[in-house]
């Protein structure tokens, strides 16, 4: 998958329609392999887009969870932290 989609369920604050919208974005670019389709090809691109984003809000809206929610602010530190020893940063 590509690395750039980021796990959105079960974090505090909730997930928002900008992170659902980029990471849509992301879906449809490795799948279709265009960063930027061209305009032929962009009605297509956008509505995939589009659609792809109301699916996940929906499953996102409808997943369940026994676990807490996460804090963003500390899962985007640890993740810092992993990139820091993997790259050497």
């Amino acid at each position: 998958m590509c690395r750039n989609i980021k796990t959105l369920f079960n974090f505090e604050p909730p997930v928002t329609d900008e992170e659902v919208q980029a990471a849509s974005l992301q879906f449809v670019r490795k799948i279709s392999g265009f960063n930027r389709p061209s305009k032929d090809n962009e009605a297509a691109f956008l509505s995939a887009v589009d659609d792809i984003a109301s699916i996940s809000r929906h499953l996102l809206v409808s997943l369940k969870s026994a676990a807490p929610p996460k804090n963003r602010q500390e899962e985007a530190a640890k993740a810092r932290a992993r990139a820091a020893q993997r790259f050497g940063a």
